[in-house]
């Protein structure tokens, strides 16, 4: 079995969601974002966009939208997404790093098993301000209207928190769901 990419874009928590993966026993591997996509295609079932300092240092990782594989963008992970899909990223009116209340809207895909609303930890001075179009909107907070979106026909999620720290209610359920994503879709 193909084992899951993390795409490294130079953030703090990017170690953290490759040993999430393995302490999960879900087989994963970290590569640079400047792999070429070629080579992500044939190496993995499916990509986490990790987060990162700024959207300048993003390498190829819009070009990974393009191999029709899964992907979940953590953070500057989201980002990427919404602005390649033709959304927009603005400052936040309250970024930061702490505790925040997410109301789960949407409790399929990614965020299946989540009770109405989760304490999560967030570590972001930007945000989705616009939502790209044709995406749905997953989760918000009173911080964030985009907490969380996602293209479900094309297996693209996107989160602005953090679930691979220890600081966020039961994260490891998004990595979960997210490999049971990758795997249904390789069948």
């Amino acid at each position: 079995m193909l084992p899951i990419y993390v795409v490294n874009n130079f953030g703090q928590f990017n170690h953290l969601i490759h040993r999430m993966f393995r302490d999960l026993d879900i087989e994963a591997q970290m590569i640079a974002n400047t792999t070429p996509p070629e080579d992500v295609k044939s190496g993995c079932q499916g990509l986490v966009l990790g987060g990162g300092p700024s959207l300048s240092r993003i390498g190829n990782a819009p070009k990974y939208f393009n191999l029709g594989l899964p992907v979940l963008g953590i953070c500057l992970g989201l980002h990427i997404i919404a602005t390649t899909f033709g959304g927009k990223v603005s400052p936040g009116k309250f970024g930061g790093y702490g505790p925040v209340e997410v109301e789960i809207i949407d409790h399929d895909g990614i965020l299946a098993g989540y009770p109405d609303n989760v304490h999560v930890w967030a570590s972001h001075g930007d945000e989705v301000s616009v939502m790209p179009p044709g995406f749905t909107r997953l989760a918000s907070s009173p911080i964030c209207s985009n907490e969380a979106i996602a293209l479900p026909e094309k297996h693209i999620y996107g989160l602005q928190w953090h679930p691979e720290v220890s600081h966020t209610e039961n994260g490891k359920l998004v990595y979960e769901n997210f490999n049971r994503i990758t795997l249904e879709h390789g069948t």
